[in-house]
């Protein structure tokens, strides 16, 4: 079973609520994804030593000077203007280039390879006997991060549980996360800008077919609009968790936060099972 955690904007409790589930499941055979790999933040949660490191990389273009004529053909296919021929050399941006190959293939004299760019990193944390947390770190200033998201994902395939932390938003990245998952967690709060991003983002998880329920945060009795816009949706409300100043400031200063809330263990298991009888 695959569960991703997302959410329209950051800041909604997206991290808080994958890292309590995965505490609640610690028993189980239990992968955690950090997918937020610009930003990754899970592993404070747990504060346990990297046992693994693999280094992720994208294939980008080469070119030979003693081969190239500077025909120019290789810039005129490809679509994201990573190429730029001048009267003497090939000029090539990595940081435009999507790894599509183009380039490559319709290269006339063979003048172009291509070389591996490291983009990020992967590290293995042992959380118990059964629960491994993978986080991906993007280097910095690298654009392209759905790759790494995807390499992130691959690893520790083998589990009763994955729980995909995911970046915020609804750009690639957050596709490349949520795509692939058997339920989807959006977390939101009753503002108006959660609201907004919360309706972007379910229209991306039902573009993937991936079925999907609520989780407000910061709940403070009041959630018409969005108790509405899950009638719409036909995404259902799992859980409120209130509004708490304390979990709040433990959360800043790294503690427990199933500890402060004690009844936060119950509200994130009940909303297991509600996965689980969803899609048994």
């Amino acid at each position: 079973m695959q569960i991703a955690v997302a959410s329209g904007k950051g800041g909604t409790g997206k991290t808080l609520l994958a890292t309590c589930l995965a505490k609640v499941l610690t028993n189980q055979q239990l992968v955690l994804v950090d997918a937020d790999v610009e930003e990754p933040n899970a592993a404070l949660a747990f504060s346990q030593p990297v046992r693994k490191t693999i280094t992720v990389t994208r294939l980008v273009p080469k070119i030979d000077p003693d081969k190239c004529t500077f025909c120019g053909i290789c810039g005129e296919v490809c679509q994201f203007n990573a190429l730029v021929t001048l009267q003497d050399r090939v000029l090539v941006f990595n940081e435009l280039c999507h790894s599509c190959g183009a380039c490559v293939f319709f290269c006339p004299l063979t003048s172009i390879s291509e070389t591996d760019h490291p983009i990020g990193v992967i590290e293995e944390t042992g959380l118990s006997e059964k629960a491994t947390l993978i986080t991906g770190r993007l280097v910095m200033g690298e654009a392209q991060s759905p790759p790494l998201i995807k390499a992130a994902k691959s690893l520790q395939a083998k589990a009763e549980v994955r729980i995909i932390d995911c970046p915020p938003g609804t750009t690639c990245a957050m596709i490349e996360a949520v795509k692939g998952s058997d339920y989807c967690l959006l977390v939101t709060e009753p503002t108006p800008f959660g609201m907004h991003d919360l309706e972007l983002s379910l229209e991306a998880v039902k573009m993937l077919g991936i079925p999907g329920g609520l989780i407000i945060n910061r709940w403070q009795a009041e959630d018409n609009e969005l108790a509405v816009l899950s009638l719409k949706s036909g995404f259902p409300i799992l859980a409120r968790i209130p509004f708490s100043l304390e979990l709040a400031q433990a959360y800043m200063q790294g503690q427990e936060p199933l500890q402060t809330m004690p009844e936060l263990r119950e509200i994130i298991t009940d909303i297991y099972h509600q996965v689980e009888e969803t899609l048994s």
